[in-house]
Order: structure tokens, then sequence, then C-alpha cells
């Protein structure tokens, strides 16, 4: 099937009409037509599709059935946003100087927007606005890894409640760093904990360690998400260590809009739907998953993923690596339950492993290749 060509910008819209003539099988995403309804008039358009854009009257009078347009739908939060999210565009209205402000933002007034309106809401008009919102996301990230071959993509799972002060933080941070620097792109759910040291990790690659332990440093004033001054600190790191190079993707969910999203992410995808959000996630990091010490999230993460690798549904089994192995063995017994299926044949060819050394990671997720390009 023929891919639409998207149009997100009016510059890409004035490139395409300039010069008059038939415009076939195009998404126009969030663009206000107004200023360039005269030009683009003087062109045909069949089999487009129209997401949220101003058309003014002239113009879609011309549009034929074959053209689907899509409304603006009167909702707090952005349906057709045609890019992802940054910290910055979450958190625009947010002062370190007092953190109270923290309720002004984009991102807390669509979680209250989503309380009000009920996280299950029965109004369709709210749950279309909603699914809307979440394809946009998704499309979203496909335009952004399309840069990326699928094994760059390498996600790290693990609890939201580890503290910014235990070992196991750093130890996260410095793994991510390194893969970063090796060229991978770092992916997690995008919240506190686990997913935070993944991404500071991302933003700190190719600084000294001295500055991962200046910026740990600042962020221990504030261990837990939980704790005043924590996006504070976050954004003190940022300030003080800038980031122009490297990036990372985030993927939290207002399900969970109680916890702030890390805004070390550079880039964001926020779901309202967290069965999607969790699917993306697992759908997109073909390089490879680490998973860390975690609870009921995490281990529900280590099985979803074991039904497509054994299915092989995107071609091959990605790498699932255990990183920590007291907590897999012992204190949370999973590993043992995936090897014994692994090994009985209940499982098929799951590329599993488990180890407490980062380097082992590395070289893991460096050499990996699926099985189609070893025969």
């Amino acid at each position: 099937m023929r891919e639409y060509t998207e149009i997100e910008t009016i510059t890409q819209l004035l490139g395409l009409v300039t010069e008059p003539g038939h415009i076939d099988h195009h998404v126009f995403q969030n663009i206000d037509f107004t200023d360039l309804a005269d030009l683009a008039s003087q062109s045909t358009f069949t089999d487009c599709l129209f997401l949220g854009c101003v058309l003014p009257e002239s113009f879609s009078q011309k549009l034929d059935k074959s053209n689907l347009i899509f409304p603006k739908l009167d909702a707090p939060f952005d349906i057709y946003r045609s890019y992802l999210y940054s910290s910055h565009s979450l958190y625009s209205g947010f002062d370190i100087r007092d953190e109270s402000t923290i309720e002004n933002t984009y991102d807390r007034r669509v979680y209250r927007h989503y309380l009000q309106s009920g996280v299950f809401s029965k109004n369709i008009k709210e749950t279309l606005s909603r699914y809307l919102h979440d394809h946009s996301m998704s499309n979203a990230i496909k335009d952004f890894l399309s840069n990326y071959h699928e094994r760059q993509i390498v996600g790290i799972m693990g609890g939201h409640d580890l503290l910014r002060t235990d070992p196991f933080y750093r130890q996260i941070v410095l793994l991510s760093k390194r893969l970063t620097e090796m060229g991978f792109i770092m992916v997690s759910g995008g919240g506190a904990g686990a997913m935070e040291a993944t991404h500071l990790g991302a933003w700190l690659a190719q600084r000294s360690m001295q500055e991962v332990d200046e910026a740990l440093s600042i962020l221990s004033e504030a261990p837990s998400w939980q704790d005043k001054g924590w996006l504070k600190t976050a954004f003190i790191v940022k300030l003080k260590m800038r980031q122009t190079h490297f990036i990372s993707l985030g993927i939290p969910t207002w399900l969970y809009g109680h916890e702030p999203a890390t805004p070390f992410a550079t880039h964001i995808a926020k779901f309202f739907d967290n069965s999607i959000r969790e699917d993306t996630i697992l759908n997109i990091t073909r390089g490879g998953l680490i998973y860390t010490p975690g609870s009921a999230g995490t281990i529900q993460e280590i099985f979803q993923a074991a039904v497509p690798n054994h299915y092989k549904t995107y071609g091959y089994s990605s790498l699932m690596i255990f990183l920590g192995v007291d907590f897999w063995r012992k204190e949370l017994p999973v590993y043992p339950l995936i090897e014994h299926l692994v090994k009985t044949g209940k499982y098929n060819g799951l590329r599993i492993s488990l180890t407490d050394d980062i380097n082992e990671v590395v070289q893991t997720v460096k050499t990996f290749k699926p099985e189609k390009e070893q025969q």
C-alpha cells in the first residue's frame, strides 16, 4: 500500500503549492491554510487528509469527496501534533525559583483535564480526542525513528522508585552514557528512577566522570520524585551541562501523570493510553531491552516482550538482558522461570542473559546480530 506524503509545516505546504498542479495522496497535519488558500486553490487535491487544519471556506469548497477533513476538537491538548514533545513544551511556564509554577505547565493542565474528564471517560468526544492525539504521537515516533537503523534503538526498563542516590541509579547512568556514545538511541518509559537514569546517561554522553559525579551530587538534593526539588534540580543540571548533540526518547503516560516525566529526555512521546505506550516501547526497541530492578510494571514488561520474541513477530528475537544477578535470581526470581521456559521450549529462541557487569551488557548489545543475519 502506497504511503501518504506528510505535510506538517507551512514551508512544506508552500513548496508544494507554489506551482499549480494535481496533489494526490497527501496528509496535511495541523496547518493553517489561511495565508496560502488562494495559491492552494489553484491546484486540485484528491485522496488527501486534512488533520486539524484551518481551511478557509473558499478553499474547502473546492475539495471533492475523495478528500477527508478531520476537524479540530475542543481539547486542552494538541490532538493533531505532528512532532514529539520536549521538556520545554511539556514544562513551559515552570520557574525553578518557584516550584508551584509546575501547575501552570502544559503537562499539568492536560493531566488535570484528564482526571476531571475521567481517566476512563465515557464521553465519546473526549475518548476520540485522546485516541487521535495518541495516533499523532505514534506517527511522530515513526518519523523520528526513520533516521535510525532499528537495532540502534535500545530500551532500559526498571523501577520508578529507584532513588537518585542509589548505586544502581549511577550504574544505569554509566551504562546509558556508554551506549549513547556508541551511537545507540536510548528509550525508556520516560518517568523517574531507572527511567530518568537512562536519559541522564544519554544527556551526559561525552562528559567526564567528574561531571557525572557533579550532576549526581546536584540531583541528590532531591533523591525521590516525590521530594521537593526533584524537577528543579533536573533543570539545574540541564542548564549547567547543556546538550546539543546526543538524543534519547522518553515515552511516559498521563495514566501515571502524578509522576513527572523526566526532563532529561530530549524527545518525549506522551500517551493517554498506557497499553499503546507499553506496546510502543517493546515494538521499537529492536536493539534489545535491558531490565534493571523493578516491580510490577517491570515484570509485566518482561513477559510482554517475551511473547513477540517467542513468535518472532518482528522477524527475529531481540535481546532481553537482565542487570542485577541477586535481584533477578533471589529477590524477585523471574530469571530462573524465564530460563526454565526457554530450556523446556515453552519460550522458543529467546536471547536472554543475566549479569552484574555493565561492560558485558555493552558488549552484548554491540555484537548483537539477529538469527536471520547469522545464517
